[in-house]
């Protein structure tokens, strides 16, 4: 009696862990939304394509002048490519020169998460997506506009969100 009443209570706990964590999965997020997005990387791979996995995932770093928002002079915003984590506005981007997209201030609120990057014998300040952790690019202090600041963010981890036209 005592091993069955065990059983019943430990699979139903089970059951509610795993229909718990099911729903989370797969609610789908705001893009407002600043819950951390955690995922396996099968998953990442499932829904990044491999040259966007290298980037985000694996902190590498696109050609210069090769990405597809480098002149994109559009209105609207700029958000992970991985998670959709609004970033940028397009009132933030200027022409650095410098082969990537760069802005000179981020969006309000958390968005992105900076960390000490001392690879390839450099000291930079890599630039993170806050809600999943996906690689960027990297900050320097040498921009043109008052903020005197130069986000460098590969294309490959943005998307791009074109404004509503005004009617």
């Amino acid at each position: 009696m005592r091993t069955t009443f065990f059983f019943i209570v430990t699979a139903v706990f089970c059951w509610s862990c795993t229909g718990q964590t099911q729903t989370q999965h797969a609610k789908p997020a705001a893009m407002n939304d600043s819950t951390p997005i955690i995922k396996t990387d099968s998953e990442w791979k499932a829904i990044l394509s491999p040259e966007q996995y290298d980037v985000i995932r694996n902190k590498g770093t696109e050609h210069p002048f090769s990405g597809k928002l480098l002149e994109n002079k559009e209105k609207g915003m700029y958000v992970c490519a991985a998670c959709g984590n609004e970033l940028f506005s397009s009132d933030m981007k200027f022409d650095s020169h410098c082969g990537w997209p760069s802005f000179d201030r981020e969006i309000a609120g958390g968005k992105i998460k900076v960390h000490r990057d001392t690879s390839l014998g450099m000291v930079r300040t890599e630039i993170m997506c806050a809600r999943c952790g996906g690689h960027l690019g990297h900050l320097f202090d040498d921009g043109p506009t008052s903020t005197g600041m130069r986000y460098c963010v590969n294309s490959l981890s943005l998307d791009f969100k074109a404004a509503e036209p005004k009617k």
